[in-house]
């Protein structure tokens, strides 16, 4: 067996594994990369495997930097299957169109501009309609069901924990007459995710596989967590101000709504209480499309809870409803909360603030010292949310500079990712031990410190796969050949000349903006003030590039 590396390589997004094994070719994932847009590129690259080679996909869960490209591999002629747990299925048949459909989305919004410059006009990597099409291939099996491929492949989809239908798959492969079997996590969850059971056990390996997102971090326990949220939300409703959580539409979203629903059984302290109490008399907003379609597929696969929470539902409490709770579906629903004030929860996807609904809610809330921002997830680096995250005074959103006013908090113990504790704790829980560990979808700098607290408490040899490295999974373990990506030449003054022309544009959209909002009268002479200041500063930079 052999696992050539293609994404998820010291970073979080992109993951995509090529395994040649028992003479059959086949992939596990095949996701989008996330990020700044020399990242987010990559997406656009042809594949460097050939796909007419690849015999069968395994999807480990719907999350679209693990099934975001699988639209474009159906487009570049893929017909085979893609086996994937079945409500990874209903949620992919949701995600991945919807996916396609932002990409037409900002491919219209870029080429306004490519077209006014000459130059050829962006195509999307794929449609909402290549990417319904695409669905024609998908398999769904159920958990713990071993699926025999071929005569000499069987794989097994486990429960991971991470969020609906998210699977840890076992795959085992005789080659002359050896069997062995490799296991790859995907995305492993925490114990203690609302909703979901806790990740599978996985008895035996010879290889693993292992997501690190978290491996140098530990997460906030549960109780601490559900406070926590509890105080961000009251202070800033104190203060007449609005929370506004960035939230993936599936997944997390889901679980904020069921700690909504279940946090007052966590004390009966009369001072929790009445912050609960505010709390629940305030609307809470789930504003995206996508959010509501997933919550439906979350109801109708309920056999996938804890059960604690099939037990609640038994008798007739249904964790993702609760007085106040709002789906907003249409565009002018979503236009009309910002032209609200009013203390509200408003949650909204993309959960890392690139794309969506989101950054409207952001660009009205942002400069608001009275609003929070609360995030919940794993910010990737490079995107807008990590940048708020990190302390960034000033973002652009929509070719506006926004102040960061607002209130920044970040509670980790929401995401739904293992952390350190439970990244080791699922190694351990192996009877028979893996010969050797591979650290995939995580940073750098938590993979090295996970890598060595693997080695110290187990010595099993880990390995942190560079980029397009193949290893053939035998005693010796070297790595057989290296993948290149193809060198683009990009002479640099060819590079200024187009920084020129975004700058000429921006600075278009950037009059418009000022001249429609910024210099109306119900602006402030204050803000008016800070803006003159700004564009003094902008004036001094190109006057220092002049001379």
């Amino acid at each position: 067996m052999k696992i050539t590396f293609l994404g998820a390589t010291k970073t979080v997004t992109g993951s995509n594994f090529l395994v040649e094994a028992a003479g059959t070719k086949f992939l596990v994932d095949c996701g989008m990369y996330q990020g700044q847009g020399e990242i987010e590129e990559k997406n656009y690259d042809d594949f460097i495997f050939n796909i007419d080679e690849i015999e069968f996909v395994l999807l480990t869960h719907a999350h679209i930097d693990h099934s975001g490209r699988i639209p474009k591999l159906y487009k570049a002629g893929y017909r085979n299957p893609i086996y994937a747990q079945k409500a990874t299925c209903d949620l992919c048949s949701i995600m991945l169109p919807d996916s396609g459909h932002i990409q037409e989305m900002e491919s219209e919004w870029k080429n306004k501009k490519r077209i006014r410059q000459g130059k050829e006009p962006y195509t999307p990597m794929y449609t909402a309609q290549d990417a319904l099409d695409s669905l024609e291939i998908f398999k769904p099996v159920n958990y713990d069901e071993i699926v025999d491929i071929n005569p000499n492949i069987k794989v097994r989809f486990n429960d991971a924990g991470h969020m609906l239908g998210s699977s840890i798959i076992e795959v085992w492969a005789n080659e002359n007459g050896k069997e062995t079997k490799a296991v790859f996590t995907g995305d492993l969850g925490n114990n203690d995710i609302p909703l979901l059971a806790s990740p599978t056990m996985i008895e035996t390996a010879d290889y693993l596989v292992m997501e690190s997102t978290y491996g140098g971090r530990l997460h906030m326990r549960n109780d601490e967590k559900a406070n926590m949220f509890l105080n961000i939300v009251y202070e800033t409703l104190e203060k007449n101000g609005r929370v506004i959580i960035p939230s993936f539409a599936v997944g997390r979203t889901q679980e904020i709504l069921y700690e909504l629903n279940k946090i007052k059984e966590n004390t009966d302290d009369e001072d929790f209480m009445k912050k609960y109490e505010k709390l629940m008399h305030i609307p809470v907003y789930v504003d995206s499309p996508l959010a509501v379609s997933a919550t439906e597929i979350f109801r109708k696969n309920t056999e996938l809870f804890d059960d604690d929470v099939k037990e609640a539902m038994r008798r007739g409490d249904n964790p993702l409803e609760f007085a106040g709770l709002q789906f907003t579906r249409t565009a002018d629903e979503s236009k009309e909360l910002n032209e609200s004030q009013e203390p509200a929860i408003i949650i909204s996807a993309s959960g890392m603030c690139e794309v969506g609904r989101i950054k409207h809610h952001l660009k009205h809330n942002l400069w608001n010292p009275n609003s929070t921002v609360l995030f919940v997830g794993y910010q990737a680096p490079g995107t807008l949310g990590r940048r708020i995250v990190d302390g960034e005074k000033r973002v652009k959103i929509f070719g506006e500079e926004i102040n960061v006013n607002a209130r920044i908090e970040y509670i980790e113990g929401y995401s739904g990712h293992a952390d350190q504790e439970w990244l080791l704790n699922f190694i351990y829980s192996f009877y028979t031990k893996p010969k050797h560990i591979f650290l995939v979808h995580g940073e750098e700098e938590g993979q090295e410190i996970l890598k060595e607290k693997i080695i110290e408490n187990t010595n099993i040899p880990v390995t942190i796969p560079s980029f397009g490295e193949t290893y053939t999974l035998d005693e010796s373990l070297t790595v057989e050949r290296t993948v290149e990506l193809p060198k683009k030449y990009r002479p640099l003054r060819l590079e200024v000349i187009e920084r020129l022309n975004t700058l000429k544009e921006e600075m278009i959209d950037m009059e418009d903006i000022i001249l429609k909002e910024k210099l109306s009268e119900c602006i402030s002479d204050e803000k008016i003030e800070a803006l003159n200041n700004q564009i003094k500063e902008l004036e001094q930079q190109i006057v220092k590039i002049i001379e």
